[in-house]
């Protein structure tokens, strides 16, 4: 039995692709106008004011935790910036109910389906309050009433575990899907490969959603692949898939609404490419200067997701400056006083890091606790967090000199 479809040659016939032509689906221009031909989805205003809240939201929290984080009160964060039309129309256009797998830039999503400022600020200080109980470093969210697998460090392992998720999906017939953001960075490891493959031959209500923002890290596009991007691997997998301006929040939302009926109808996966920009460093740890230009910078910035979506609202008679002024006001106003609380709250209990482990800790975790502890009680001005977490009963003044940061 033949597993491919074909046709004769009696020639040497070689193929490289460039055949294959993809178009880039756009419906808003920069000016916040429909193209012409172009058609807006069903998006009325109320949804259309809870996509830009989230929008700008994410926007101020990641200015105001970046500087957060060059004051020396935060180790590390990953901005959304300039890719927020991506992320947050991607996830409007889903069910609530969709499981989310992210890679780490796609806090945008969380704010879209109602997780608070204090719970950001609770995993990004991890006290005692994080789901996560200060295991993780910060930006690594999960939030399982809100379907947001918790975020993993290693690049591209959400992917395949995306494609086993959804087929538990398919299997439970309740008519929902997974959807897995990644960089086209991430597109370039092997699990990507393995995911789309295993996708595709069982048949899962998977959406791939590649953000391709230009770099992996300090690597640019023309330097990871030959291909014209990521969308025209898909047809090595025989997937549907479709490309997508990343900066056009209507384009997004209306394809993803799209690929999500394929997924969930006809248990198919789909792959979306959403060419977009991070107009941020790539982490806290990043200098961009080094790899791209200002200018280059700049002319992007022209074509802010944020910006281009406003418009559209101000032509709709759904948003005005007053409004903008206010919203602007208040959501840095609330980040900055739940910063202030989730600095104050102490540490996770020190036991529980050998609990959830095992079913009981094992008598190496609990050696191993044990010497902790000890040294922890020798050199107590070296770890005030670690002091303070053994001993709840510390005075006021000792509390605050352990907010100023430590082990």
């Amino acid at each position: 039995m033949t597993m491919t479809t074909t046709r004769d040659t009696h020639a040497p016939d070689f193929l490289a692709g460039d055949e294959f032509s993809i178009p880039t689906y756009r419906v808003l221009s920069q000016e916040g106008r429909l193209f012409e031909g172009a058609e807006a989805p069903e998006l009325d205003r109320d949804q259309a004011r809870r996509i830009y809240h989230a929008m700008i939201a994410t926007r101020v929290l990641d200015e105001r935790m970046m500087a957060a984080q060059r004051q020396g009160r935060l180790s590390f964060y990953m901005q959304c910036t300039g890719e927020e039309a991506s992320v947050i129309g991607a996830t409007a256009a889903l069910d609530d109910a969709d499981m989310i797998m992210a890679q780490y830039r796609e806090q945008g999503a969380l704010v879209y389906r109602g997780f608070s400022f204090d719970e950001f600020m609770n995993q990004l200080f991890g006290n005692e309050l994080d789901y996560g109980k200060g295991r993780q470093m910060p930006i690594h969210y999960g939030s399982r009433k809100l379907h947001y697998m918790t975020i993993s460090s290693p690049l591209a392992t959400q992917i395949p575990q995306a494609t086993g998720y959804a087929y538990g999906q398919k299997l439970a017939g309740g008519g929902q899907c997974t959807i897995v953001f990644f960089g086209e960075g991430a597109a370039s490891e092997g699990d990507f490969h393995a995911a789309l493959n295993m996708a595709a031959v069982h048949e899962v209500p998977v959406i791939f959603f590649c953000r391709n923002n230009g770099y992996a890290i300090s690597t640019p596009s023309i330097e990871q692949f030959a291909a014209d991007g990521v969308a025209p691997r898909a047809f090595g997998y025989r997937m549907h898939v479709i490309r997508v301006d990343g900066n056009d929040i209507l384009a997004v939302y209306r394809a993803t609404q799209e690929a999500r009926r394929i997924a969930v109808e006809h248990n198919k996966p789909v792959l979306i490419e959403a060419m977009t920009y991070r107009l941020a460093a790539h982490s806290s740890s990043d200098d961009p200067s080094g790899y791209r230009s200002r200018k280059e910078e700049e002319a992007w910035r022209e074509k802010d997701p944020i910006l281009r979506m406003r418009r559209w609202m101000d032509g709709q008679g759904w948003w005005d400056d007053e409004e903008e002024k206010a919203l602007q006001e208040s959501l840095r106003r609330e980040v900055l006083e739940t910063m202030k609380r989730a600095e104050k709250r102490p540490p996770p209990p020190l036991d529980s890091l050998v609990t959830d482990v095992y079913a009981d800790v094992t008598p190496a975790l609990q050696h191993q606790l044990d010497a902790l502890k000890a040294h922890i009680r020798r050199y107590p001005d070296a770890y005030p967090r670690g002091a303070r977490s053994l001993d709840p009963g510390l005075s006021q003044g000792d509390d605050a000199a352990s907010d100023k940061g430590g082990a």
